[in-house]
């Protein structure tokens, strides 16, 4: 009893939209107003402790067992929680410092090397299940709305290397360089010697493997190490999504290293999911099962440790709608091997990942979260560049 008067009101503020709600009597309660739009099932009593605590994560693993059950859209269920400003889902003061603490305390060499091969090396094979070609798995960028997302994606590498208005015969380091799609098109249409580092040896494989297959290995090089242990400069930095992997503690070197591996004059476009608001940085389902280690800063932090760093911003660009629209082609994709995926990893893993992207999607829809691409000089700003920002879209 006593529990049900909690969820009865804690639900009763939660969403923006109505919804229905069946409990584990059997009894039905609607809330908000008009025809409700999500019917979500609780086939067991919660933890009250743990959601006071940690509400994402206990409701994410009860929702991974099938203790509830969702009829419905899971990311417009998220997105309505996110709009509502009041709901105990985005209320973090019960967790926000514990979090900060507990998951941002350690990004030594090793933990982060455990912390990436954990999310990455779950295998190239589940990944192609649901990616495009290209295996690109970031933010992709609509140039047009009727792209498919294969080209959104080439289009996104397409975008960052116009920005840098790069010269053929120089050089370009992509920072945790995924399956290799960017350093490869830098040496093909380019005309750059590009060299690529990540530490999953399952992205490793994949990149050699197909350097080797186009012929590019004196043009293309790909280096399984710890980006900090990079000895060299280059004419060019990229990194797309990785210092959202590195750390609150570890920004500012992030960013000291970007700063420190550029020619002078050189350039670099960073790419990451950041935020335009103050928040934990950090939540505790995807700290847990998704992204160890993972800490999302906000603009403000971001724009401090350039600063730091001594670089100069030439230009920022939120790219919030494509990163939406991007998980909204990665869930109809993954849906489609949904019961492949149950068959060959269980269905509590399959729950959590459908859960994860849903979320995701939702956190970009409702604006909890951004991602932006941030161009910088080591040196005065624009040096190099033209007048205008044309050059950055001309391909569109």
């Amino acid at each position: 009893m006593l529990q049900k008067k909690v969820l009865n009101k804690l639900l009763a503020s939660a969403f923006d939209m109505p919804i229905m709600v069946t409990y584990w009597d059997g009894k039905t309660e609607n809330y908000g107003d008009g025809l409700p739009q999500i019917h979500i099932t609780f086939n067991k009593k919660l933890d009250l402790k743990r959601m006071a605590k940690v509400p994402t994560l206990e409701l994410a693993e009860a929702y991974m067992k099938r203790d509830i059950e969702i009829d419905g859209s899971i990311q417009d269920l998220v997105t309505a929680a996110y709009r509502q400003a009041d709901s105990f889902l985005t209320d973090q003061s019960g967790f926000t410092g514990s979090l900060i603490s507990k998951f941002t305390s350690s990004h030594d060499k090793e933990t982060s090397k455990e912390d990436i091969q954990s999310h990455y090396d779950i295998g190239n094979d589940f990944y192609r299940k649901w990616l495009d070609d290209t295996m690109t798995y970031s933010c992709a960028y609509w140039a047009r709305d009727d792209m498919t997302l294969e080209e959104a994606q080439i289009a996104k590498v397409h975008h960052i290397l116009d920005k840098l208005n790069s010269e053929p015969g120089k050089t370009l380091l992509d920072i945790g360089s995924g399956w290799g799609t960017l350093i490869i098109t830098a040496a093909q249409e380019y005309g750059l010697e590009s060299y690529g580092v990540t530490l999953s040896e399952e992205q490793y494989a994949y990149t050699l493997q197909q350097v080797k297959e186009l012929g590019l290995e004196d043009k293309v090089h790909v280096m399984l190490k710890d980006y900090r242990d990079i000895d060299q400069q280059f004419d060019y930095v990229t990194s797309v999504g990785m210092f959202e992997h590195v750390g609150k503690e570890n920004l500012g070197e992030y960013f000291k290293d970007v700063a420190k591996y550029l020619v002078p004059n050189g350039r670099a476009l960073i790419h990451g999911i950041t935020g335009q608001h103050y928040g934990a940085g950090v939540d505790p389902f995807i700290e847990k099962y998704i992204f160890p280690g993972g800490y999302i800063p906000n603009i403000a932090e971001n724009v401090t440790h350039v600063l730091d760093a001594g670089l100069q911003l030439d230009d920022i660009e939120p790219l919030r709608r494509h990163y939406q629209k991007t998980l909204e082609h990665w869930t109809e994709n993954y849906h489609k091997v949904y019961d492949e995926t149950i068959s060959e990893y269980g269905e509590e893993f399959a729950r959590m990942w459908d859960l994860y992207l849903q979320a995701c999607a939702a956190s970009f829809e409702a604006g909890n979260i951004d991602v932006m691409q941030f161009l910088m000089t080591k040196g005065a700003s624009g040096q190099g560049l033209p007048m205008n920002r044309a050059f950055m879209t001309a391909r569109d």
